[in-house]
């Protein structure tokens, strides 16, 4: 009796998908050289009467909104890839600038109004010495650790004890607000060593150079954008690697997850630290630009917002969050100018009409509208 022969052809897989596509590169680099060289041309070469001259206010307002851009990215991750809604990401962000600003502040010396190796806070409360937790704060090495390890440990720990006990859905968003409207009553605290109400301000230098000058203005936008873009071919990449289907198929059902065999545990802690360490590094970056961090930035409204941001722009998508980041932020920014007391019912209103008529957001919209064309 004659044995069947046995199959030796394997499975083939389908190639891996290209990290981006040629117009997705064609973009990337576009982008690329407006932050890297026409941004710095048009700021510090073109005359300042010229329609062309890019502005220091323009500079510093791109800047400022870049850093929000990360912070929706951020959000992109564990919203729109792993079903994690935080409405308490700003803590993170303000963490990160708070490690940041407590550098600058050691870097202004004796230039203070009290001429005090103590930051003028300080010594208007009658503090003798600096408390024990800014021993590090006059080291820049330190700082960019401290920048990336104290939001990173805080989530950890947070999310290690939340996402054992399996706390999600609108349970988690709650307490992760209760989590940072805490960290908003501490810092408003004047024992505490952070300035109290008003937080820290007033910065002269950073690594011995001066923040107030052209040069290193457009050096931090210049930073901020490579940022940006480095986190989001970062975020790409995660997303389209094994690890983020895996984040994806426990977003749409953890518990078959599970029966395949992933613990959800390390992949919800993991992503959920990298998102609080980009929050951290956006912080870091925004204090210098804009000059201020106080726990304002700590307000329940500012974590919604950077939601908003995502939700707008479209989850899941990656550039979503960031064009909504700027479409949001730049209709802020002239609506409060032009318009202040109808600014809160703008956000309210595109928040409910994007969650009814746009619910993949303006990214989605757009796919739709060019797949509606083709056909």
């Amino acid at each position: 009796m004659s044995k069947m022969p046995l199959s030796t052809s394997a499975v083939v897989l389908p190639p891996r998908a290209p990290l981006l596509t040629r117009a997705g590169w064609s973009a990337f680099l576009v982008a690329l050289l407006a932050v890297c060289a026409l941004a710095p041309v048009l700021n510090l070469l073109v005359p300042a009467g010229s329609a062309f001259h890019l502005s220091d206010y323009m500079v510093s307002l791109l800047g400022k909104i870049m850093c929000y851009a990360i912070c929706a990215l951020a959000m992109d991750l564990i919203w729109g890839y792993s079903g994690i809604l935080s409405l308490g990401h700003g803590l993170f962000f303000a963490l990160g600038g708070y490690m940041m600003g407590m550098y600058l502040m050691r870097q202004i010396g004796r230039d203070g109004q009290y001429q005090s190796d103590l930051p003028d806070f300080m010594v208007f409360l009658d503090w003798k010495e600096l408390p024990w937790h800014w021993a590090l704060s006059d080291s820049f090495l330190a700082t960019l650790a401290l920048i990336v390890l104290v939001p990173g440990g805080v989530a950890f720990v947070f999310g290690y004890f939340a996402f054992r006990s399996r706390i999600k859905g609108v349970y988690f968003s709650i307490i992760t607000q209760a989590l940072t409207y805490a960290a908003l009553l501490l810092f408003f605290r004047n024992e505490t060593g952070f300035g109290g109400n008003n937080g820290f301000t007033d910065f002269k230098r950073i690594l011995g150079i001066a923040i107030a000058t052209p040069p290193m203005r457009m050096f931090l936008f210049v930073l901020t954008g490579l940022t940006l873009l480095g986190f989001f071919l970062m975020a790409r990449w995660l997303v389209r690697s094994k690890y983020g289907r895996v984040l994806q198929a426990i977003r749409d059902a953890e518990n078959r997850t599970m029966f395949c065999g992933y613990d959800p545990l390390p992949y919800k802690l993991s992503i959920w630290t990298i998102s609080a360490v980009m929050c951290g590094i956006a912080g870091a970056l925004y204090v210098p630009q804009v000059g201020i961090i106080n726990p304002s930035e700590m307000t329940p409204a500012n974590s919604i917002e950077i939601a908003i941001w995502a939700a707008v722009g479209g989850r899941g998508t990656l550039i979503g969050p960031i064009v909504g980041a700027f479409l949001v932020n730049g209709a802020k920014s002239w609506l409060t100018v032009t318009f202040p007391e109808f600014w809160l019912y703008v956000l309210g209103g595109l928040f409910i009409v994007v969650t009814l008529f746009m619910p993949q957001g303006v990214v989605g919209l757009v796919k739709k509208l060019m797949r509606g064309g083709k056909a």
